[in-house]
C-alpha cells in the first residue's frame, strides 16, 4: 500500500469525507494537516503533527518514508490538494509512488456550483502568497469569467480597488463566497466601491463575471470617453483605441465645424464616435472591413454617436472612392496597405488638411516617415511631428502601489505645407 495519502478536506470536516476515507484516517499511524483541519477528528492511536513549519515537516516525512515500514500516513490538505494546493510541494519533495491523492471539492467548484455558472472556460488564478500580475494580465485580456483565490493581502477589497485602478474598457460582476461548506458560508454580490469598504471571512473565492454595460449618456464627459462605455470585441474587449491615447489623438487631428473627416481601419469606432460628439456638423466616415467592427460602429453610434457619423463597409484604400474629400483623416488600421491607404490619403486631402496616423511597431513608422520622404519630389509637402505616448497607470499591489505600463504608441502628424 502507498504510504502516505494525502486527503482533501472541506470545511466540513469528516462530514463531508466518505466512510472509506474515513476509515483511512482512523487508521493513520500519523497524522498530518493545520490545527483546524486536525480539530476535525478526534485523536487516535497514531501520532499527530501540525503543519507549521512547512519545511521541517517534509524533512520528518522523508526520514519516516526511510523507516522501510512507515505504516499509513495521511497529510490533510484543503479541497483538491493538487489545485494550488499542498500537492505540488509534496510531489516535488517526496518521491510520487509513495503519495496517493484523494481530493475533496475545491473551494472553486463550490464557488461556480453556488452561483449556478458553468466554468469549463473560467480562468482560474491563486493570489494566495502569489503577486496580481497573472490577474492584471486576465482582466485586461477581458477574460469571460475569473476565479481568485485570495489571502488577507489580495483581500476581495485589495482585488475590488484593482478592478478600479486598471479603469478596464469592460465592467466586472464580483462576488465573493465566504466559508464555502461551512454552516456560516455565504455568497454576495458586490460593486467594486461597495467591495472596497466591506469586511470578509478570511476563507473566500472571489469570482468576476464580465458584462456589457450600455452607458449612461447623462454621466459622460465630452471628450475621452471611458473605455468601457464602448461595445467591444467579445473575444478580444480590449482591442480599442485606449483613453488616454485618444485624447491626444483628438488633440493633434484638431477637428472642426463641416469637415469631412475619414477614420480609417476605424475598429470599435471610439475615435469616430468621439470626432462626431465633439463635432456635431461634421461628416465623419468610419471606415472598417471586418463584419464584426463595422457592426461594433453601427452599435456604437446607436449607444453614444450622433446622426452625422458614417460606418463604411470595405477596406482600404478601395472603400474611400465614393467618399468626400476629407479635410481630416485618422489611421487607426491599414491592414497591410498602408503605403497605398497614404497615397490616396495625401492625394485627396484637401488644403491646411492634417493626416493623424497611430502605430505600435517601429516598421509601421518607419514605412511612414519613408512615404514621406519618396513623395517629395522638391521641397516636402508635409509637415511631419512625432509624438510618442508611454502611458502607466498605478495599480494597488497589497499596501502599495507600482506602475502598469500600456504599449508605447506613435503618433505621426502629417499636414500639408502652404503652397
Amino acid at each position: 500500500m502507498t504510504p502516505i495519502h494525502v486527503v482533501g478536506v472541506g470545511l466540513d470536516g469528516r462530514g463531508g469525507l466518505s466512510p472509506r476515507i474515513g476509515a483511512l484516517i482512523d487508521q493513520a499511524a500519523v497524522l498530518v494537516g493545520s490545527d483546524r483541519q486536525l480539530s476535525y477528528f478526534a485523536p487516535g492511536r497514531g501520532e499527530r503533527w501540525p503543519l507549521g513549519d512547512l519545511k521541517a515537516t517534509l524533512d520528518r516525512l522523508r526520514q519516516r518514508l526511510e523507516l522501510g515500514s512507515p505504516g499509513i500516513i495521511v497529510v490533510l490538505a484543503s479541497g483538491d490538494p493538487l489545485f494550488f494546493g499542498l500537492g505540488r510541494l509534496l510531489l516535488a519533495h517526496l518521491p510520487a509512488e509513495h503519495l496517493t491523492f484523494h481530493p475533496h471539492l475545491s473551494a472553486v467548484q463550490l464557488a461556480f456550483s453556488r452561483l449556478k455558472l458553468p466554468w469549463q472556460g473560467a480562468t482560474l488564478i491563486s493570489a494566495h502568497g502569489r503577486s496580481t500580475v497573472e490577474l492584471i494580465a486576465a482582466l485586461r485580456r477581458g477574460d469571460g469569467l475569473i476565479a481568485v483565490l485570495t489571502d488577507p493581502t489580495h483581500s476581495p477589497a485589495t482585488l475590488a480597488q484593482l478592478l478600479l485602478n486598471l479603469d478596464l474598457p469592460c465592467s466586472y460582476r464580483l462576488w465573493v463566497c465566504e466559508n464555502l461548506g461551512a454552516d456560516g458560508e455565504q455568497v454576495r454580490e458586490f460593486t467594486p466601491e461597495a467591495a472596497i469598504s466591506s469586511t470578509f471571512a478570511s476563507l473566500n473565492v472571489v469570482v468576476l463575471q464580465r458584462q456589457e454595460d450600455a452607458p449612461d449618456s447623462h454621466a459622460l464627459p465630452l471628450i475621452g470617453l471611458p473605455d468601457r462605455a464602448f461595445a467591444t470585441f467579445g473575444d478580444r474587449p480590449g482591442l480599442i483605441t485606449k483613453r488616454d491615447i485618444r485624447i491626444q489623438i483628438l488633440a493633434d487631428l484638431d477637428p472642426r465645424a463641416d469637415q469631412v473627416i475619414w477614420d480609417v481601419g476605424a475598429g470599435t469606432g471610439s475615435v469616430s464616435v468621439e470626432l462626431s460628439r465633439l463635432c456635431p456638423t461634421a461628416r465623419v466616415y468610419a471606415i472598417e472591413k471586418t463584419t464584426a467592427g463595422y457592426a461594433l460602429i453601427q452599435q456604437n453610434q446607436r449607444r453614444l454617436g450622433s446622426p452625422n457619423l458614417h460606418p463604411v463597409y470595405g477596406a482600404a484604400p478601395d472603400a474611400l472612392a465614393q467618399l468626400p474629400d476629407p479635410d481630416r483623416v485618422f489611421v487607426g488600421g491599414s491592414g497591410g496597405s498602408l503605403g497605398e491607404i497614404l497615397e490616396v490619403c495625401g492625394r485627396r486631402l484637401r488644403p491646411q488638411g492634417h493626416i493623424v496616423l497611430a502605430l505600435a511597431t517601429l516598421e509601421h513608422t518607419g514605412a511612414v516617415l519613408g512615404w514621406v520622404d519618396e513623395s517629395a519630389t522638391g521641397p516636402s509637402p508635409w509637415q511631419v511631428k512625432l509624438r510618442q505616448i508611454q502611458v502607466q497607470h498605478g495599480v494597488r499591489v497589497g499596501s502599495l502601489t507600482r506602475w502598469q505600463p500600456l504599449t508605447p504608441i506613435t503618433l505621426v502628424t502629417l499636414k500639408k505645407s502652404e503652397p
